[in-house]
């Protein structure tokens, strides 16, 4: 460890504890001062370091005694990796970013202007212009899209680019413009009704690849969800993932050991019973441990085999991109541990209800595949016979079982069958762990 300072300074109180000291216990998506100096602290520490093993040395210094330092510590040693990786690496490179815009005509308000208003356009647009700076073969563009938002997010979206933001390399582009048009990608539409935030995403990987915008140079593609809970200054970790050879998607997992997430208690049952049912439905994937973080990059030049022929609009996406990148190479899909935040306020997938959807549409995709195994097919019965009732049956009582469960497919016990989701009586309830 070579840290100026020494990495045992951290522990003594060197310059670099000194800096961690700076910053608050409890971050604020929605403090601009907060997360300025975040950024801020992050250049101040790549000032201090040496090089990648300082970096890594410290991340596991941060790790191990996570109780001591405030959660931006290991938010600035992520960033600082990432734009560590950026820095470095040779040649121009092009970062483009997908951003669906459904239902987001509150979160897109500053602070002051709403309740749940995070400006998260405001501090995406800052998080890239600090993540390419230093480097002038380095750019960026963001791609916004409205996927039919009844309450036009997309037309909020033009009034404070122009208000706030005339000169970004941002624009916004409508899914029902793009119907009307007939755009190939999405010829079994009829309208943006038709979609939900799969539409949008695939619409904007798209386009971002083969559209108007997209660069001649080196460029990576990637999508975000709309709020502020992955910092976007982390994208050169997913490209560092995408110069591993054999790499065709990096997916930002908030579940790995080196991952640092905060996490509103609330969801977790529900979570891990939807990932270990999607896992018996899809073997291909059950190397990942997130599929839904809304943190994923590819080159461009694989945009199109991966994007071209998928179906999936809504809220399984994610799943039907991963697994048609799986069965074009295999073992392609590179986990990337990231700094996450819950956003959960006016979040779109926050009701039980929806990832039972997922679930069914999982199965779907798992009945298209040549070769299933006979327990997929067994559990992708019991999925479709769930109704909301049953399905809030089974988080309450399997969810608490699958707690220190690794939902391995290859594993000899399997805490939860078929059966037991088929027998499930609604009526019988208990109280969730």
């Amino acid at each position: 460890m070579k840290l100026k300072g020494s990495a045992e300074q951290l522990e003594t109180g060197g310059p670099q504890e000194r800096l961690f000291l700076r910053l608050p216990f409890d971050l604020d998506l929605r403090d601009e001062v907060q997360l300025d100096s975040v950024l801020h602290l992050t250049d101040e520490l790549l000032t201090r370091v040496d090089g990648a093993d300082d970096l890594d040395a410290l991340e596991s210094l941060l790790e191990s005694q996570s109780d001591r330092w405030p959660w931006a510590a290991r938010v600035i040693a992520k960033l600082a990796r990432s734009k560590w990786v950026l820095a470095r690496r040779p040649g121009p490179l092009h970062l483009s970013v997908v951003v669906p815009l459904y239902a987001e005509h509150e979160r897109i308000l500053r602070p002051h202007e709403s309740e749940v208003g995070e400006g998260f356009l405001d501090r995406k647009i800052r998080q890239l212009e600090w993540l390419c700076a230093g480097r002038s073969d380095r750019s960026w563009n963001l791609l916004l899209v409205d996927d039919g938002c009844p309450f036009g997010s997309g037309r909020i979206a033009e009034r404070i680019l122009a208000e706030r933001h005339p000169d970004a390399p941002v624009r916004v582009i409508y899914l029902e413009d793009a119907i009307h048009s007939k755009h190939g990608l999405l010829a079994e539409l009829g309208s943006s009704g038709e979609s939900q935030k799969g539409g949008a995403v695939h619409l904007g990987l798209w386009e971002a690849a083969h559209g108007s915008g997209a660069r001649q140079q080196e460029q990576i593609v990637a999508f975000t969800d709309a709020d502020l809970s992955t910092h976007l200054g982390q994208l050169g970790l997913l490209v560092e993932a995408l110069d591993t050879p054999g790499v065709r998607v990096a997916t930002g997992t908030r579940r790995a050991s080196t991952s640092s997430v905060l996490k509103a208690a609330g969801r977790s049952a529900r979570g891990r019973l939807f990932i270990y049912l999607w896992k018996k439905l899809l073997p291909e994937l059950a190397y990942l441990d997130d599929t839904q973080c809304g943190f994923k990059a590819m080159r461009a030049e694989h945009v199109g085999p991966i994007v071209a022929g998928a179906t999936e609009r809504g809220f399984a996406f994610d799943l039907e991109l991963l697994l048609r990148a799986e069965l074009l190479q295999r073992r392609s899909i590179a986990a990337v541990p990231i700094a996450w935040i819950d956003s959960d306020a006016s979040s779109n997938t926050a009701s039980a209800s929806v990832h039972l959807e997922m679930l069914r549409r999982v199965a779907s995709f798992s009945r298209a595949l040549e070769g299933r195994r006979a327990t997929s097919e067994e559990f992708a019965k019991a999925v479709e016979s769930l109704g909301e009732e049953r399905w809030q049956s089974a988080i309450e009582r399997f969810g608490p079982r699958l707690e220190a469960f690794d939902p391995r497919l290859d594993a000899n016990e399997s805490p939860i069958s078929a059966a037991d989701l088929l027998s499930l009586d609604p009526d019988d309830r208990v109280a969730v762990a």
